[in-house]
């Protein structure tokens, strides 16, 4: 639940919104007492901002922890230290990452389980059969079982109505196992919902007319790497600018973007060529570094990388299904030598990211018939 913990950060000038709660690190065995940040591209602040399967792999060794050993030292930092007694703790690894998965839905505007239980509840009111039954059942258990109590909003009722209907007459509920739903019960739960969407159908819509205004795929972090051959199935890595994908510049030939961004760089035509050529895009950096750079070249620079960028995609049809499959993703594009060009931990501004959302666009466009 978001409530008032509203926060965001900044990435290329740009606000993305966030929440957080409280968690433990384990950090040298000691638990610190934290705050986690959400945000709605999906990245997670756990003392460094990762993706949520990156989140998911800090949960399974344990980094942020949900197993609190008696007797195990605890930091809150700048306030207070203690050791663990008799620790209780609501939370699995399992629990705390759908938690996660839920605030992000939610803070992009998109149903998150319990809104999915409630469609299925849907579902199952214009149709009731067992099969729609089970699969509202389904639903209800997939929300996190600390969520459970309040999918309905209904601080009198809490959550009872709803788990009259998913166990039906008969059949036990999953609060009290001791006695099994009447009829008269369940003619109640099913009178409680058929008036609550009474009240929701008479609702003003509002839809938004250009559709949603963030990501629904979860953002994806492109590392700084070094890839020095083209490999048959190279995942993400081919998105970096650095990757050896050839591409022709008016004819001339490239052994990557960054060679061909290099190259344009300097305005020496000897210089140009002896980058175009280089081993590495490393060496096409140290090359054009030593030499004299282009008059302009700050205010050109993002117009060339588009053009190498759409390039590189237009003549690797391979390399523009990687992108295309990106999905609407935040691409994070980190470059130790560039905080104009990366992302950087949220220091840089992430340039190339945001051009390679745009050529995947303009991808995506093309393959819609539209452009």
């Amino acid at each position: 639940m978001i409530g008032n913990r509203i926060t965001y950060r900044k990435a290329d000038g740009v606000r993305i919104p966030g929440t957080w709660r409280h968690a433990f690190i384990c950090n040298g065995g000691t638990f610190f007492l934290t705050d986690l940040v959400i945000y709605a591209d999906g990245l997670i602040d756990c003392w460094g901002l990762v993706t949520i399967d990156e989140f998911e792999q800090k949960l399974r060794c344990g980094w942020v922890a949900t197993d609190l050993p008696e007797g195990a030292e605890a930091s809150a930092h700048g306030l207070a230290s203690w050791r663990f007694g008799e620790p209780r703790t609501w939370l699995t690894p399992e629990l705390l990452l759908a938690e996660v998965r839920d605030t992000v839905d939610e803070l992009n505007g998109r149903p998150d389980s319990t809104a999915r239980c409630l469609a299925a509840v849907d579902v199952f009111l214009a149709d009731r059969t067992e099969e729609n039954r089970a699969a509202t059942l389904a639903a209800y258990l997939a929300i996190p079982e600390t969520q459970r109590h309040y999918a309905l909003g209904d601080m009198d009722r809490k959550d009872w109505p709803l788990q009259v209907l998913v166990a039906g007459p008969g059949d036990v509920t999953e609060r009290w196992s001791d006695e099994p739903v009447s009829q008269e019960v369940y003619d109640e739960a099913v009178s409680y919902f058929e008036e609550r969407a009474r009240l929701i159908a008479e609702r003003p819509s509002r839809i938004p007319a250009d559709g949603p205004t963030t990501p629904h795929a979860p953002a994806i972090h492109l590392y700084h790497s070094y890839p020095r051959q083209r490999v048959e199935d190279p995942g993400k890595v081919a998105l970096r600018s650095d990757y050896p994908a050839p591409i022709d510049i008016n004819g001339i030939t490239y052994s990557s973007v960054a060679h061909a961004y290099w190259a344009l760089s300097v305005a020496d035509s000897t210089a140009q060529s002896a980058i175009a050529v280089a081993d590495t895009a490393y060496a096409a950096r140290k090359l054009a570094a030593d030499a004299t750079q282009r008059e302009g070249w700050e205010h050109a620079r993002s117009a060339i990388m588009i053009t190498l960028l759409r390039a590189k995609y237009a003549q690797h049809p391979d390399l523009a299904e990687i992108l295309l499959a990106t999905d609407d993703a935040t691409l994070i594009y980190d470059d130790a030598d560039s905080t104009f060009w990366g992302d950087n931990a949220g220091r840089g501004r992430n340039w190339i990211g945001r051009q390679l959302e745009l050529v995947r666009s303009e991808l995506h466009a093309k393959r819609a018939g539209i452009m």
